[in-house]
């Protein structure tokens, strides 16, 4: 069986921003069926543009039938489709500036349709963006790169995070799990997980900076592994954050990942922590994703496995 290729940023589970990557091949799509969470997850950019794009295309439809309804509106200028096409926006939007009326039972019937799409359509846009904009995110800021390094005389993963926003998350909790491919006894390729253990893996209040530390001890899936070793097996940090936003009172959660490129063995993350004059603490955000390497006697005492 051909070794598999290395680990890289490109095969990832998740990416940066924590979304999935992985593509979906052979499910029955139905474009519909799915919508409201499609639009809770879109971009605000790109779900203006769609009530946008439905809007007018409603307006230009109902315009159409005011338009061939020869007569059916006072005040509109014979076979003018703009004055039919404005006299439905100011339908749909209940505006009424009292110029154009309906003159018809055909334009009448069509104003009492075009009416309640309006009221319907109203209705749901609001509810949609008040979803949208009210829906709880987490800003929880991972360091770029995760070290293995020694901690209390053992070897240990380490990377921390941090909350970008000025309140609090209560009952803080962090996952970690190790993704990477084996080799079944009956020779089958398979991607099993492992989760590692954490020192601290919840955290009462997060407002600073949190480190994460998985001891690299006989137990851990990492004893005895090496860079070479994670590359081949195209390994995978998975970490997922979940807490409390005290402000509003909302469960957010925040995702992340690591491969083989992103790990650093012999480096320590650099201090971020200090103490004002005055006493207080403070978070250097310039030194958040910095490592420094470790001195060759205390890399060699830290030698994952050993």
């Amino acid at each position: 069986m051909a070794p598999a290729p290395p680990a890289s940023t490109a095969n990832r589970f998740i990416d940066r921003s924590g979304r999935v990557t992985f593509a979906v091949v052979g499910r029955r799509l139905r474009p519909f069926a799915d919508l409201y969470h499609y639009l809770l997850r879109t971009s605000w950019s790109r779900l203006i543009g769609l009530v946008m794009v439905a809007y007018l295309g409603a307006n230009a439809t109902f315009a159409l039938g005011y338009f061939f309804d020869r007569g059916g509106l006072e005040n509109a200028r014979p076979g003018s489709y703009a004055d039919a096409f404005f006299f439905s926006v100011q339908t749909m939007a209940t505006i009424g500036y009292g110029k154009m009326a309906p003159a018809s039972l055909l334009a009448h019937l069509l104003v009492t349709f075009e009416a309640l799409t309006g009221l319907l359509g109203m209705a749901m846009v609001t509810g949609l963006v008040f979803a949208k904009f009210s829906k709880p995110t987490a800003r929880v800021l991972f360091s770029e790169r995760a070290v293995v390094c020694p901690h209390e005389g053992v070897p240990s993963l380490m990377f921390r995070l941090a909350n970008e926003r000025a309140n609090q998350i209560v009952e803080a909790n962090l996952v970690v799990a190790l993704a990477r491919s084996e080799t079944t006894a009956e020779g089958h390729p398979f991607r099993k997980f492992y989760d590692l253990k954490l020192v601290r893996p919840r955290s009462p209040i997060f407002a600073l900076t949190w480190t994460i530390i998985h001891p690299i001890a006989p137990d851990s899936p990492l004893y005895g592994w090496d860079d070479a070793r994670l590359r081949g097996a195209q390994s995978e940090l998975i970490c997922s954050f979940t807490g409390l936003d005290e402000t509003v009172a909302q469960t957010v959660h925040a995702r992340h990942s690591y491969v083989p490129d992103e790990i650093l063995w012999n480096m320590r993350l650099r201090d971020v922590l200090g103490i004002r004059e005055d006493g207080r603490r403070f978070i250097d955000y310039t030194k958040f994703h910095d490592v420094t390497p470790l001195v060759p006697e205390v890399a060699k005492e830290g030698t994952a496995g050993a």
